[in-house]
């Protein structure tokens, strides 16, 4: 079994669990807050198809995967009705919340995986388990990733009703009108600044240092599990 095939097998499912477990987050939290859109959408699954958009998940990320590109995408948005939730400002900062947290909460537990796996080693790992050790890596960086790439504050990720909900009313509504430019955004700042500027890429300079601080933290969270 070649290197590609492996790093598929332990990479998609990675991917899958972080994404659906984000999105279904939302929805939850939604639900909980007076919005049941999602749950009347049969949106609360946690069946990958329900969650899967053709383009944002596959088409996208496997076109910059192979053209070398800084791969990114989204699965198909949990619906949510901020007039629905009972109180809208609140409501809608806690269901923003909820998706990265919930990638957080995964890290954790695969961090809590990876101390308990290494607890009982006696010897290198080989076969199998070197694989689930490889996945679990993998699990933790793709939903901290995930996690704090989602928290960044560019429509409609996120962190944009974060910073929104944060926001006096007036300025609100202003940071509100740039919904529309979200994704145009979203591509100048992903595919074409660092293009030609690759010093600029908001990838290498804003969200990997964040990723490699917090992943040596759940690491020394799987040490002390481990009991080292």
């Amino acid at each position: 079994m070649n290197d590609t095939i492996l790093l598929a097998i332990v990479l998609i499912p990675s991917l899958i669990v972080a994404i659906v477990f984000h999105e279904v987050a939302h929805g939850w939290v939604a639900n909980a807050l007076g919005d049941p859109t999602a749950k009347e959408s049969k949106r609360l699954s946690l069946n990958p198809i329900r969650h899967v958009d053709p383009i944002g998940t596959l088409i996208l990320p496997g076109i910059l995967a192979l053209s070398g590109a800084p791969v990114f995408g989204w699965a198909k948005p949990v619906p949510v009705m901020k007039h629905r939730l009972d109180n809208p400002r609140f409501g809608m900062m806690a269901v923003a919340i909820a998706g990265p947290g919930t990638n957080f909460i995964l890290a954790a537990l695969g961090a809590i995986g990876l101390g308990l796996i290494a607890r009982g080693l006696s010897a290198p790992p080989q076969g199998g388990l070197e694989l689930l050790i490889t996945g679990l890596n993998y699990f933790i960086v793709i939903n901290l990733f995930l996690g704090l790439f989602n928290l960044l504050p560019i429509p409609p990720f996120d962190g944009s009703h974060i910073v929104e909900g944060l926001l006096p009313p007036h300025m609100a509504r202003q940071y509100n009108k740039l919904r529309p430019l979200g994704f145009p955004l979203l591509i100048m700042l992903l595919l074409v600044i660092p293009y030609f500027f690759p010093s600029l890429s908001i990838i290498e300079t804003v969200v990997v240092p964040p990723v490699e601080w917090a992943r040596e933290l759940f690491m020394k969270l799987a040490i002390a599990v481990a009991g080292g």
